[in-house]
């Protein structure tokens, strides 16, 4: 065998080991860590010396002097049925508790049996919810040592273990502890390729993209080399990560320019500030849908279905049928119920003399009536194809004073800035997430540089 091929079993073997199947490691007892490590070193410098002479190997006699360490410890050796493998898995779409114990590793009809039969684990054949993390410890053969399954509501757990060979279920109430994490990232390819390389949770990444909307196109405006850096909270359970908590500070480089916002809580009310104490929020959300395509641009445009060259007085989202739609703002609901063309239709009035209108809807939201009051980001209707359509989209108009204007190229209004006073807390509070963020992006340069 080749040094470099030698090499490279070495070094996968290595990276397994810091693999997330194998942080099981670290649940070995101490003492037979440090056996098997040292018996693997050996054998690994013996293989490199063979195939390679003028690579040193072991010292003379360097087997018998493992030996004999390992005879200071006693005579035990470490067995298939001594090691403990942690693993985890995310529930997928359409899984099965069968399947999913079969990706934990697990291979113990005994505890497969256990978990159909036991009221207590009966509940998690039907909660398997896609995206939820399930962790489960097992011996190197495969026997269930313990289970911890989420169980709806997200405080709870199924507690499964195996104790002097008998199995037991138990709900048990989660304790989190609350952890801030600070990443950063350059994009080279897209958005989300570059938080996937820096492990960075795709709904953290969704709050970043929510919290610049109203700066940046996320769609049109990103640039290779564009980077970013935030510090975030991560919640943990029994050591595992859990659930995604808040941004509270991110930066964004887009094409040059540079974005700060920083998370501020002032009685009972939080949001995004700038580091000057600006608010982030903006009195209407650029999309009303969360996510979603254009299909249609603000312009004259040939009709689908009259066949003539129209002014279009709106934007045109293609979303699938029943796709939430959200309100832009808050306001009161003008008019909901059916008009020609339109459909299903929603109009919505704001403070400021704003209008929105919201078109072509399969259905609305359950009590949504006229004169209700309604709040930025609340699902009003679902997405459809009613009226003149010819397929499920939503058609979305911004109205100032009754006249139509283009949603994507006005100056969204803000919303009321911080007092003095309240800015003074603010400064107060960020001036330490100032300095991380500025920390975290000054490692980042030196790694790319």
């Amino acid at each position: 065998m080749k040094k470099h091929s030698i090499l490279n079993h070495f070094r996968r073997f290595s990276e397994h080991l810091n693999s997330g199947t194998a942080r099981a490691w670290a649940s070995v007892p101490a003492r037979r860590r440090w056996m098997a490590a040292g018996a693997a070193a050996v054998c690994v410098l013996g293989m490199i010396a063979a195939a390679n002479p003028g690579v040193p190997g072991p010292p003379p006699g360097g087997q018998n002097l493992v030996v004999e360490a390992l005879d200071s410890f006693g005579r035990e050796t470490l067995s298939l049925e001594d090691e403990v493998f942690l693993r985890e898995e995310r529930i997928v779409r359409g899984d099965s508790l069968d399947r999913l114990l079969s990706r934990l590793g697990v291979q113990d009809e005994a505890a497969r049996q256990f978990l159909r039969t036991n009221p207590e684990a009966r509940a998690m054949h039907q909660q398997l919810v896609p995206g939820r993390t399930v962790s489960a410890r097992t011996t190197g053969e495969g026997m269930l040592l313990q289970l911890i399954f989420p169980m709806n509501g997200g405080d709870t757990v199924t507690l499964v273990e195996r104790r002097n060979g008998k199995l037991s279920a138990r709900l048990e109430t989660r304790v989190f502890e609350t952890r801030r994490i600070i990443k950063s990232a350059e994009i080279r390819h897209s958005l989300f390729g570059a938080t996937d390389g820096a492990n960075i949770p795709d709904a953290i990444a969704e709050q970043m993209v929510e919290i610049f909307s109203g700066d940046i196109d996320f769609h049109r405006d990103l640039r290779q080399g564009d980077r970013f850096s935030l510090v975030y909270e991560l919640q943990y359970s029994q050591g595992l990560p859990t659930q995604n908590g808040r941004v509270l500070s991110v930066e964004f480089t887009n094409n040059g320019k540079t974005y700060q916002a920083f998370h501020f809580e002032h009685e009972g009310k939080s949001g995004y500030y700038t580091a000057e104490g600006g608010s982030l929020r903006r009195a209407f959300l650029r999309s009303p849908l969360e996510f979603s395509r254009v299909t249609s641009g603000f312009a004259l445009r040939f009709h689908p279905i009259l066949k003539t060259w129209r002014a279009h007085k709106g934007i045109d989202y293609g979303a699938p049928t029943g796709t939430r739609v959200r309100a832009t703002g808050d306001g009161v609901v003008e008019f909901v119920g059916t008009q020609r063309g339109y459909g299903n239709f929603v109009l919505l009035s704001h403070r400021g003399g704003y209008q929105t209108a919201y078109a072509h809807l399969n259905a609305f939201a359950a009590g949504l009536k006229k004169g209700a009051r309604v709040s930025q980001g609340e699902v009003i209707a679902y997405v459809g194809s009613t009226g003149w359509a010819t397929g499920p989209h939503l058609h979305y108009e911004f109205r100032i004073k009754g006249q139509a204007v283009d949603p994507l190229s006005i100056a969204v209004p803000t919303t009321i800035p911080l007092t003095a006073a309240q800015k003074s807390a603010f400064q107060t509070k960020t001036g330490e997430a100032a300095e991380q963020l500025a920390l975290v992006k000054n490692v980042h340069a030196l790694r790319f540089e």
